[in-house]
């Protein structure tokens, strides 16, 4: 495997803290990576090196955590910017928010830097000069296994900081492993004190999970946990919600939406991750099973608001929170789209990231009746509209209507309405025609 920039960084750095004499090794998520033979995103540098002798030993540092050992190193390479995490051998204090240490003692000891980490497959050491691996917590042997197990006590590597009981779930899914049976064990004894970790550092998680590639199986864990019932009481009440058979023989509404998540690929976008989710999120509250047949009689309107009660909840941006919502408002639409004037499909395709409801609604298919007659018609009409047909300069403005001698007032917005209208159907292609079509609306 070709070195990154990032490999070369990382190794640089090492080299010269050996050469200031030292102990320096990879550590982390990148060893494991290395060990797995993926490409590493990122590379960490132990050492033995206190904080003061790193800033002083790199021209351009970034002292971003120097109480807990934290420095970051920056270099440049081909003409971009790498920057490179170099945290001393330490071992903490004891926790009391669930977070972070209340205290850290550096040491000189890598050993005693690893028992403090979180899980075994994390906690292996590599040297690049030797090649040499430094493993004190049986990472290797959990690697090959495919087991996600914490260091020491489960307990309390979870006590020391709640949203490893989430990214243990991330870790079993990302990397198809399982959850050692006693850390599972543990998660479910301690998932109720999730609620101590930040709602942005929940929602950043579940974020990862669900655009890893390897969304079914992170949610299938965190309901497996009890973790599930905790961080997403809404998606909990999917189980056991039955959907009509001609329409989802696929089962309940649960199982639908695994299905969906399924489908979700490494790097899809996050707001399209959440919006699939979350689209059906409003049915338990709506299901009917009257005579003939089950229905879920508002369910979008619903659904809607409870995505932006879930957005508010884990602090989404507004722009995040709106495309979320209306991913959840607009997904039952196409059932009308072979059937809308071109008007209305025209002013449909102009949702913002339109794509993203195209492929919400794609997998919303294949995760139920398989049928894409309707996803096919869609995105052929959208990939071959022009831009100028879907938003095409308006013939008319307000401007042109008090010109034309119209009052301004509430029939402003109708005549609008009107004359766009027109204008998208082709039916009007001059102003003159346009000024001519609502000349027998509201008088002026």
């Amino acid at each position: 495997m070709e070195k990154s920039r990032a490999q070369i960084a990382a190794e640089s750095i090492v080299e010269r803290l050996r050469g200031e004499g030292y102990d320096a090794y990879f550590a982390g998520g990148c060893v494991r990576d290395l060990l797995l033979n993926h490409q590493p995103a990122d590379f960490d540098v132990a050492t033995s090196a206190h904080p003061e002798a790193v800033l002083k030993m790199f021209p351009r540092t970034f002292a971003v955590g120097a109480h807990f050992g934290v420095i970051l190193v920056a270099d440049e390479l081909d003409g971009q910017e790498i920057v490179t995490e170099v945290a001393t051998f330490r071992s903490d204090g004891a926790y009391s928010d669930g977070r972070r240490p209340e205290s850290v003692q550096f040491s000189e000891s890598a050993e005693e830097d690893v028992v403090r980490r979180d899980f075994t497959i994390n906690g292996v050491l590599f040297d690049p000069q030797t090649g040499e691996v430094l493993d004190f917590v049986g990472g290797r042997a959990d690697l090959a296994a495919k087991l996600v197990r914490a260091i020491g006590d489960p307990t309390q590597r979870f006590g020391e900081d709640r949203l490893r009981m989430l990214r243990a779930v991330r870790f079993a899914a990302r990397f198809e492993f399982e959850i050692e049976s006693s850390t599972e064990a543990a998660i479910k004894r301690s998932a109720a004190q999730i609620h101590q970790v930040s709602y942005e550092r929940i929602r950043d998680e579940l974020t990862r999970m669900l655009t890893e590639g390897h969304a079914r199986r992170a949610f299938e864990l965190l309901d497996r946990t009890g973790l599930l019932k905790e961080v997403l009481p809404e998606i909990d009440r999917l189980h056991d919600v039955q959907q009509p058979p001609e329409f989802h023989p696929e089962g309940d509404v649960w199982t639908h939406t695994m299905m969906l998540l399924e489908q979700l690929p490494a790097g899809a976008s996050p707001t399209l991750a959440w919006g699939a989710l979350l689209h059906d999120v409003g049915k338990p509250a709506t299901f009917q099973h009257g005579p003939g047949r089950i229905r879920f009689n508002g369910h979008v309107e619903v659904g809607v608001r409870i995505a932006e009660d879930i957005a508010r909840r884990l602090r989404f941006s507004n722009d995040e929170s709106t495309q979320i919502a209306a991913l959840v408002e607009n997904h039952m639409r196409f059932g009308d789209v072979e059937r809308m004037k071109a008007s209305t499909l025209k002013r449909f395709f102009r949702l913002s990231r339109f794509s993203e409801h195209l492929a919400l609604h794609r997998m919303d298919c294949i995760a139920s009746h398989g049928g894409l007659e309707l996803y096919n018609f869609a995105k052929s009409k959208y990939e071959a509209m022009p831009a100028d047909e879907v938003r095409p300069p308006l013939l008319l403005t307000g401007r042109d209507l008090i010109e034309a001698g119209y009052k301004p007032g509430p029939e402003f917005k109708k005549l609008l309405a009107l004359a766009e209208d027109a204008q998208l159907e082709g039916r009007i292609r001059t102003k003159k025609e346009v000024l001519a079509l609502i000349a027998g609306e509201p008088s002026k």
